[in-house]
């Protein structure tokens, strides 16, 4: 699934948010403070951060800063109790790749996590189905009933991450954010229109449907 670092200084957090990891796969070492998630950093392979914004020595901005400049392809997660958009765009200034405030649910940090694997190509589930429809991340190879077709990237990318989640709604903002990025500029109807041609490409005889929940988002559904 990859591996993980988890850097806070409250024990209870950071045990809490390793073991939320650890069940979702994921391998997870630890830090107690940025300082130590630096010197970790160069020793362990890791394939994405979890780090507290509010610690000691190093803090989790230092840190941010710290991994953009030594290892630019790697995500870095910020958890804060702070929900201030103040302290948001400061994140982000840092070089954070997402922010998730406190308290937060167990499935949205993982969640999450894997989006932001995917984003920096570091893909966590390497194929997702939809029917017949067999997406694989690692290639981009689409294949429906083991022929392969042809699928733009972003439309591979949106399937891909609805099919990932298969029978969960996902809002707007969570399909944007995963498919376009937390820095996209354009406005949701971008995201309808990508729908539209999926739908358009892949009918009901294809074994799944692409539903609208109205006000909240899109959800995939195999057929029976």
């Amino acid at each position: 699934m990859g591996s993980l670092l988890v850097v806070d200084d409250d024990p209870h957090i950071r045990e809490l948010v390793a073991a939320l990891l650890d069940q979702a796969g994921f391998a997870v070492a630890q830090a107690a403070d940025g300082h130590e998630g630096l010197r970790l950093l160069g020793q362990e392979a890791v394939d994405a951060c979890v780090v507290d914004v509010m610690m000691p020595k190093v803090d989790g901005l230092m840190f941010a800063e710290a991994v953009r400049r030594y290892y630019p392809d790697l995500p870095v997660l910020l958890l804060t109790a702070k929900g201030q958009l103040g302290d948001k765009v400061r994140g982000f200034a840092a070089g954070a790749d997402d922010y998730l405030v406190k308290p937060f649910e167990g499935p949205e940090l993982v969640a999450r996590v894997k989006a932001l694997l995917r984003r920096y190509h570091k893909v966590v589930e390497q194929t997702a189905q939809a029917g017949t429809v067999v997406l694989d991340a690692d290639s981009h190879v689409v294949t429906v009933d083991g022929a392969p077709v042809e699928l733009p990237l972003k439309e591979f990318d949106l399937l891909f991450t609805l099919a990932s989640h298969k029978g969960r709604t996902l809002t707007r903002r969570q399909i944007i954010d995963e498919v376009w990025g937390l820095d996209f500029e354009g406005n949701e109807r971008t995201l309808d229109v990508h729908v539209n041609r999926l739908r358009e490409r892949f009918g009901l005889d294809h074994g799944f449907q692409l539903k609208t929940v109205r006000g909240l988002g899109y959800r995939l559904e195999d057929l029976p």
